[in-house]
């Protein structure tokens, strides 16, 4: 596709703003979306706001190697923003077939070669595009429990060229290769516990977010309602896990992204926990916390995504 023209307001605050973040341990930079303030904002090592602008509904969010942001504005427009946050490209997930039906999209992902992974939920499937929005890979996926809203949330392509896609409606993470074979998956256990409405700590349930493939061939789980994360081993053995009230004076409600740090630490998105506690938490083997960070004047109780350097 050719570089879009957006309509959209970019505020830069000025070096006079007061910070409206606070940070426990060594102070970094985060980039984060949260839907019930529709801002999508960078704020400083010092806590201040660097930059925030508007954004629609988002449950994934990227930073590029070239310094460009991929996100999303609502549930079926993926934008590219170059580094000084200007519209370069985006597409809509209307397009390729799904005109007429419904579609959502929660996951994607800026591939090595140049195409974009995108996940539609609805549709059921993965498709890669290339630059002009064409499709040049589709991938089927398998779904028990359809639902426009909630057949997937994140999903990655690993080093080895499948698929690991979190289906929060199945309370599944399945592993897919080009074909749509489901070639590897784990089915959230609720842990004895009956599942519960709601989305803050009080709730409960399997409805699994996200998942990435570790260097040892395990597998990190942020599992969404289950208010944990979990890392299994490809015989589906759980050999690390950290529950809602493992961390003292921090309770865990929605754990949505989870990345596996080089230094062997674990860093998560608290989501819709209240704004008593952190919304991104990082902590060691051992669950120790090393890192938090809150902010809830820029953002609120639903930020899902979040970029931290």
């Amino acid at each position: 596709m050719r570089p879009c023209t957006i309509a959209f307001m970019l505020l830069v605050v000025g070096a006079e703003a007061p910070p409206t973040s606070t940070q426990t341990g060594p102070p970094h930079r985060v980039i984060a979306a949260d839907s019930s303030t529709k801002t999508l904002a960078s704020i400083a090592p010092d806590g201040k706001v660097e930059w925030r602008l508007p954004v629609g509904a988002i449950h994934d969010l990227h930073l590029l190697p070239d310094g460009h942001i991929l996100y999303q504005d609502g549930w079926t427009r993926i934008v590219e923003l170059d580094e000084l946050r200007r519209p370069v490209w985006d597409y809509n997930a209307k397009r390729n077939g799904n005109a007429g039906r419904t579609v959502e999209v929660h996951a994607f992902e800026r591939l090595p070669d140049g195409t974009t992974m995108i996940v539609e939920s609805g549709p059921a499937r993965i498709i890669e595009i290339d630059r002009e929005g064409s499709v040049v890979r589709e991938v089927p996926l398998t779904v028990t429990t359809r639902s426009a809203h909630s057949d997937t949330r994140n999903a990655h392509k690993t080093v080895a060229g499948t698929y690991l896609v979190a289906h929060e409606k199945d309370g599944v993470v399945r592993e897919y290769d080009t074909t749509g074979k489901v070639v590897w998956e784990f089915d959230v256990p609720l842990f004895g516990k009956p599942p519960k409405g709601g989305h803050g700590p009080e709730a409960f349930g399997d409805q699994v977010y996200s998942a990435i493939r570790l260097p040892d061939g395990n597998t990190l789980i942020g599992t969404g309602n289950g208010h944990s994360v979990l890392e299994v081993t490809p015989a589906k053995e759980i050999v690390w896990k950290l529950e809602q009230h493992d961390l003292p004076g921090i309770t865990l409600a929605w754990v949505t992204q989870v990345e596996r740090l080089a230094n062997g630490n674990t860093r998560f998105v608290n989501c819709h926990a209240g704004p008593d506690n952190p919304q991104i938490v990082e902590v060691t083997p051992e669950k120790q916390v090393v890192w938090t960070f809150k902010d809830f004047t820029t953002f609120g109780n639903s930020l899902p995504v979040a970029v931290v350097r």
